[in-house]
């Protein structure tokens, strides 16, 4: 919607189709859509501080042609949406995307995942453009540990954000906190704390070692596993009662604390992979569909949406239904072997 100004559109008809199956009988319906490749921090296991390359402004999908993959992906069965980056809210038109992904029909869940620095003022817009809920990434409530660990940013500003997303209705809350040895290990039970007195999810996720360089080096070297996470926890806090899956495809295994209001998960990709459950598929802000986080195999779908065709949309469905169909049956971390063209800062998670 060029030289138009940001409006509610009215719920728009998308032909559904049935959920995909891959060729691992998968089904496959979730699609995570970065936003853009730029952020406004600088986790130590997520980019380096020197030697990037970020999309040109051309290079990135416009709101237009991210609306186009979006119905290509209803009538092709999908059913979850995602909005992820780098930092999503970077995107002067975020509030334009959200609103035109919202009116689609047959859009269950639209979601966000943020490092909130910017959500004081944004939460409350985002609500009412039609996302659902958020999840922040958070890696310590230690002001200082913030710092080094995630660079560029301040815990203050990233609770303000937090607090004016629960406040805007933008819940479940869920909070992802990537541990790394020698920065945040010994302070997971702080963070575990909040689900005593909130009803938040908070969510720890074990490093991958991503498109090689400093970020992937520090990933291996400073891995945690989730065992020894939720060891600490417990040591602190007291047992983890297991809470019943509340979906096969849901890669958090989840607990609760005693008398707690909210859930404890963990995410462990290294130590308990959940490939065989997998349901998403990733679209990168330039455009190409990455078939599998960890491994480095795409299609491209910028070159239909800037064709000219008159039935872009019906040949992005195609091409993401080969991509379901192409999809990897998983990872293969225990054999040395992680993506080698994109960092997760490309990916969006």
């Amino acid at each position: 919607m060029p030289n138009r100004p940001w409006c509610i559109l009215s719920r728009q008809t998308v032909s559904i189709a049935t959920v995909p199956k891959d060729s691992f009988n998968r089904e496959i319906d979730y699609l995570r859509i970065s936003l853009t490749d730029r952020c406004n921090l600088r986790c130590v296991y997520c980019m380096p501080l020197n030697g990037l390359r970020f999309c040109s402004n051309g290079e990135l999908l416009t709101a237009a042609e991210i609306e186009t993959v979006v119905r290509a992906a209803l009538r092709s069965g999908f059913r979850k949406f995602r909005l992820t980056g780098g930092e999503p809210t970077l995107r002067p038109d975020l509030l334009e995307i959200v609103q035109r992904l919202a009116a689609l029909g047959g859009v269950r869940d639209l979601a966000l995942t943020t490092n909130a620095i910017l959500m004081a003022r944004l939460a409350r817009p985002l609500k009412d453009a039609g996302l659902r809920r958020v999840n922040v990434h958070l890696d310590s409530l230690n002001p200082a540990t913030v710092e080094r660990q995630m660079r560029w940013g301040t815990l203050a500003d990233i609770w303000k954000g937090l607090a004016a997303c629960e406040e805007a209705g933008l819940t479940p809350i869920k909070l992802n906190a990537v541990v790394a040895a020698g920065y945040n290990e010994n302070e997971v039970a702080d963070l575990a704390q909040l689900t005593l007195e909130r009803d938040w999810h908070v969510r720890f996720i074990e490093l991958m070692p991503l498109g090689g360089g400093e970020c992937a080096r520090l990933a291996m070297q400073r891995y945690v596993s989730n065992i020894e996470t939720r060891r600490r926890i417990e040591e602190a806090l007291g047992p983890l009662a297991p809470l019943e899956a509340s979906s096969p495809s849901d890669e958090s295994r989840n607990f609760r604390l005693p008398n707690a209001r909210g859930v404890v998960g963990f995410i462990s990709p290294v130590s308990e992979p959940y490939c065989g459950t997998c349901n998403r598929m990733r679209l990168t802000a330039d455009g190409k569909f990455h078939l599998c986080l960890l491994n480095d195999d795409e299609l491209d779908v910028r070159q239909v949406l800037r064709s000219g065709a008159h039935d872009a949309e019906e040949r992005v469905a195609q091409i993401l239904l080969k991509a379901v169909q192409v999809k990897p049956t998983g990872h293969h971390l225990l054999e040395g072997r992680s993506t080698e063209h994109r960092s997760m800062f490309q990916i969006g998670g």
